[in-house]
């Protein structure tokens, strides 16, 4: 039986001001964004999603609601799915001026993000909680999508792949972009990586250059 899960990233958001928004509230899609949203539901559609299950923050809900307009299903809000507690420690500090706020942190966060002693959650307990939701929610013979953030995306496509969370920058997803992962008896494999239109990103830490696996 086909063992297929979805990792979606949220839409991009609406931050003239390049505030880290981690947890804030008022942060929604941007009009990019939710033709992004609009794209990966059609994509998601075409692949048989038949559940949704989102991030309680903002971005993620939009998301959601937008493949669920679009499948017919009502999305389904877990918790574990929610951003990276570390930008918490940023939230409303303006990316620019993100070194001079948190000296170091930045610069420790891209060189090592397993190794973070200043954060309030490691990128290990991310995984394992975004895997945990993961595990609850999917079922065979039924696509699963995971509405989610950059960096919990991430983490939970390297853990169940089996790969180091040192390699948390390499091919991070963009916004919208949508991870199909299936499940056999051997683990974990990456099926396909989709994404719509991403025009200009910031903050540049968002994006890596793809490589091979």
């Amino acid at each position: 039986m086909s063992h297929l899960i979805a990792l979606l990233r949220h839409g991009e958001v609406h931050n003239p001001g390049h505030v880290v928004y981690a947890d804030l509230d008022g942060y929604a899609l941007s009009d990019r964004g939710w033709a992004q949203a609009g794209a990966a539901a059609s994509h998601l559609a075409d692949l048989g999603a038949v559940k949704i299950v989102t991030s309680p923050l903002q971005r993620a809900v939009e998301t959601s609601n937008a493949v669920a307009a679009r499948v017919g299903r009502s999305p389904m809000v877990d918790p574990r799915l929610t951003e990276w507690m570390l930008s918490s420690r940023w939230a409303g500090t303006v990316w620019e001026d993100l070194p001079d706020q948190r000296p170091g942190e930045l610069e420790a966060y891209l060189a090592d993000p397993t190794d973070l002693p200043f954060s309030p959650e490691s990128i290990a307990r991310v995984a394992d909680r975004m895997s945990a939701a993961i595990a609850e929610h999917s079922a065979p013979d039924r696509l699963t999508v995971f509405v989610s953030h950059q960096d919990p995306v991430q983490s939970a496509r390297i853990h169940l792949t089996s790969g180091s969370l040192s390699q948390l920058h390499q091919n991070k997803p963009g916004h919208g972009s949508v991870i199909l992962l299936e499940q056999s008896p051997t683990g974990w494999t990456e099926r396909d990586y989709w994404e719509p239109d991403q025009g200009s990103s910031f903050p540049p830490v968002e994006r890596s250059p793809r490589v091979s696996p």
